[in-house]
């Protein structure tokens, strides 16, 4: 759902994708290539959140603030299932992991890989190509070349689902049994562990 709030109506361009069980008002911007999924809610009624090309925020994600407040995601940002980011920047090519809290004023640097479940505190700083872990989080290690390339291609996995949900996207009713002739899905995501094998 998308809705109108105190004259702000959000632009989301065509190429992108919002699920209508997300609901995205007010003053928002998402770019081209955009992903945002069921249950996903982003609040522009306070202050300005603009996604640029290519982000992903995923099911059951918050983007919100502060009256006052305006935030962007870079090009792309990557948020994981169920994450909430209230008032914070995030950098470009950045990973939110799942669950993760990124609070007020927070400044995630480029190329970041946040781990799940983290709780990142007001006001905190990231530098560029951290990896982030814990509550409340804090910098372990550099993101190796290979954890960034590996982020990138699942990215891009994102970056794809808009065009095949706008071409195959379809609210249907059930079948009641599996059909015999049911095909076997595509295998087109490594593990980081099998990414690093291969490449």
């Amino acid at each position: 759902m998308i809705y109108k709030f105190k004259g702000y109506t959000p632009v989301v361009h065509e190429s992108s994708f919002v699920h209508p069980l997300a609901a995205v008002t007010g003053n928002v911007i998402i770019g081209k290539n955009c992903y945002i999924g069921p249950g996903a809610a982003i609040r522009g009624d306070w202050g300005q959140i603009i996604l640029e090309d290519g982000v992903n925020v995923q099911e059951n994600c918050t983007v919100h603030m502060f009256p006052g407040k305006s935030i962007v995601l870079k090009e792309s940002a990557h948020v994981g299932h169920g994450a909430i980011i209230h008032g914070a920047n995030l950098g470009r090519n950045c990973l939110i992991g799942m669950n993760s809290v990124i609070m007020d004023d927070a400044e995630i640097g480029d190329e970041c890989i946040v781990g799940a479940m983290a709780f990142v505190k007001a006001e905190t700083k990231i530098p560029r190509r951290s990896l982030v872990v814990g509550n409340p989080a804090k910098v372990v290690k550099e993101v190796s070349d290979d954890m960034i390339s590996w982020k990138t291609a699942g990215t891009k996995l994102y970056q794809q689902l808009p065009a095949d949900c706008h071409e195959t996207l379809e609210a249907v009713e059930p079948l009641r049994e599996v059909p015999k002739d049911l095909p076997k899905q595509e295998d087109f995501y490594k593990t980081l562990q099998d990414f690093r094998k291969n490449n």
